[in-house]
């Protein structure tokens, strides 16, 4: 055994035979305890360190490299991807083929075969792009501290733009967008000075120079940049928000970038993902299909046009258009991988909206059933609500005031059992049929549902019972009301006041039932609290070919005791009504059904009633945090 070990020591690059390190070092263990027993002097201080655990552990991974080296794996070819492809091709070719070819032939054609099989041969030929370039023998002493970055460019941006130093002509990256293919590899910040892309020097060109070497690279592009040496952390906070306008960044002139912006309908819901820029923040519209960010303006700068309402209105350019080129004025910030051009214009349009009469019902002599409302329907020739100034007959364009912010707050409710449910809301053009809905859902269960009634200030008739068909007060009473801002809304017809009173409606909703309410626009401000938490459900009228095949033999009501067939002008005036009252507050929709048929409708009606209560629902932020209103 001794001479075994000696062997081993005196040439060290031979085989270790069968029983390996450990063997060994099993025999001199021996030896030594021997020499213990013998009372050898140092044989006691070996023996406990032969014995060592990280000896030991040390000896086994020495032996599994040398067992690795012995053993390792060779690739039997390096072209798997090509043998597959000669092997399609062969199997085309057969006549008559067998099923077990066709199966073949179908696992070979797979993606992920093909993909498995790519690797597999860069693997074997250790094409381990990319290769980074030598560093050069001597440096100068000023030469500043640079990373390589290597990104692979494929059908994803890159999600970086970049600006120039008018001064120096040095370019940098201006904005990291979140969740870009730059910001996933975690290698570019906002602040890098850019030298090189793949060799070629950048500094002096134009940012649209720039994008053409970038553009013309394949496959691997390598940045060569001079990091930023402080670089800020910043802990955002997530933010939902509502949009409460229109938005195409290819319209908007002052966008940094048209190409890494995101266009927004109002309604849409979106998350706020990077707020570091005071202007241009950076979002995705929910429900998001993409990681990738995009650029939207911020409340602050959108509030900056608020007076000419140009971020609210359909957009119309100026003639003149100012850039605005070094980074001291503003960032020129463009694009890496598309070419964007920055500029200044701005515009106004403004519409007016004209209320219209008249209410669809397919039963022409339901006008007096208990809660139908015909009286307060009729009185909205003078509208007004607790939120709203008083509107004159017609309803001028003053209804239909721009919001107060571009982006309305909003967090995930979800209605716990024992609260009170939802205000329902309905809304739509006069014709389309919102009080007949209203009036089929609630004779389908009146033990669940339940309308408002309204006040009016009129003497009742002699079949009418206070409390029946209206809650019947004196005017003096009803002003008083009225200056109490006591009412949702509220009207004059004929002499006469109605209105519907927040107190009626909250005790529809405290007795445990489902309050079901149709409004003029101009009281969606009155509804949306956070008391009330309505669930608005715009009725749509159907294209124009089915609006007429459906109101074929129906009737529109023009006064109280007068009702009529529907002529051309009632559906030109209702089409036109739904159109302006969408544009004007689609944003506050929560639900839209379209009028094509009355028992369709009504099915969809209760099935968004039951969504409204029982499934989780983007509301405003200062209905769950009541505190933070204004």
């Amino acid at each position: 055994m001794r001479q075994a070990v000696e062997a081993q020591v005196l040439n060290p690059h031979c085989e270790l035979g069968e029983h390996g390190l450990r063997q060994i070092l099993t025999d001199v263990i021996e030896e030594v305890r021997q020499s213990v027993d013998q009372d050898i002097d140092g044989a006691e201080l070996l023996h406990s360190l032969l014995n060592a655990s990280w000896l030991q552990s040390l000896l086994k991974v020495y032996e599994c490299l040398q067992q690795f080296r012995t053993d390792s794996p060779t690739p039997a070819l390096n072209y798997a991807s090509g043998l597959s492809l000669q092997l399609l091709l062969d199997i085309r070719v057969l006549p008559g083929c067998s099923d077990e070819a066709k199966e073949l032939y179908g696992l070979l054609r797979q993606p992920h075969l093909q993909a498995l099989l790519s690797a597999h041969d860069t693997v074997a030929q250790k094409d381990f792009e990319p290769v980074l370039p030598p560093m050069p023998d001597e440096l100068p002493d000023d030469e500043e501290a640079t990373r390589i970055v290597c990104l692979v460019k494929n059908k994803q941006p890159l999600g970086a733009t970049i600006k120039r130093n008018e001064t120096t002509g040095e370019i940098f990256v201006a904005r990291v967008i979140h969740g870009g293919l730059a910001d996933r590899s975690g290698l570019l910040h906002a602040g890098d000075r850019i030298i090189e892309v793949n060799g070629f020097p950048v500094d002096g060109l134009e940012p649209e120079q720039v994008i053409q070497v970038v553009a013309r690279q394949q496959g691997t592009i390598m940045f060569k940049v001079v990091p930023i040496t402080e670089r800020q952390v910043h802990n955002q906070t997530m933010l939902y928000v509502r949009a409460m306008a229109d938005y195409s960044p290819q319209q908007d002139p002052t966008i940094p970038c048209a190409d890494a912006g995101m266009s927004f309908r109002k309604g849409d819901v979106l998350e706020i993902v990077d707020q570091t820029d005071a202007l241009w923040w950076q979002a995705r519209k929910l429900p998001s299909t993409t990681a990738c960010a995009g650029l939207i303006p911020s409340t602050n700068l959108l509030k900056r046009k608020q007076r000419e309402f140009w971020w609210s209105q359909p957009y119309q350019p100026h003639a003149c258009i100012q850039t605005l080129s070094t980074v001291e004025e503003e960032e020129d910030l463009m694009a890496i991988d598309e070419k964007c051009v920055e500029a200044d214009e701005e515009a106004f349009e403004s519409e007016e909206f004209r209320e219209e009469e008249g209410e669809f019902s397919s039963n022409s002599e339901a006008f007096y059933l208990v809660g139908f409302r015909r009286s307060m329907r009729l009185c909205r020739r003078r509208c007004h609500s607790t939120s709203q100034p008083s509107c004159h007959s017609r309803c001028p364009s003053s209804c239909y005031s721009a919001p107060s912010s571009p982006y309305e707050e909003v967090v995930r409710y979800q209605r716990h059992l024992q609260d009170t449910h939802r205000l329902i809301a309905l809304l739509g053009p006069s014709g389309v049929g919102v009080n007949e809905l209203r009036r089929r859902l609630i004779e389908i269960n009146p033990d669940i549902f339940q309308g408002a009634l309204p006040h009016t200030s009129r003497a009742p008739r002699g079949y009418e019972e206070s409390g029946r068909e209206y809650l019947f007060t004196s005017r003096e009473m009803f002003d008083n009301m009225v200056y109490n801002n006591r009412f949702l809304e509220y009207g004059e017809y004929k002499g006469n006041l109605y209105g519907t009173s927040i107190e009626v409606v909250r005790e529809v909703l405290t007795s445990g039932k489902i309050c079901i309410i149709d409004i003029e626009p101009n009281a969606i401000h009155a509804v949306r609290t956070h008391e009330l938490r309505a669930y608005i459900i715009y009725v749509k009228p159907p294209p124009a070919e089915r609006l007429r095949a459906s109101r074929q033999n129906a009737h529109i009501t023009t006064d109280y005791y007068t009702n009529r067939p529907f002529k051309e002008e009632d559906f030109q005036e209702m089409e036109e009504a739904a159109r302006k009252m969408e544009s004007h507050y689609s944003h506050f929709f929560d639900h839209v059904i379209v009028n094509d048929a009355l028992q369709d409708a009504c099915l969809q009606l209760l099935t968004a009633v039951r969504k409204a209560q029982d499934e989780p629902q983007w509301v405003p932020a200062s209905w769950i945090r009541p505190t933070n209103q204004s």
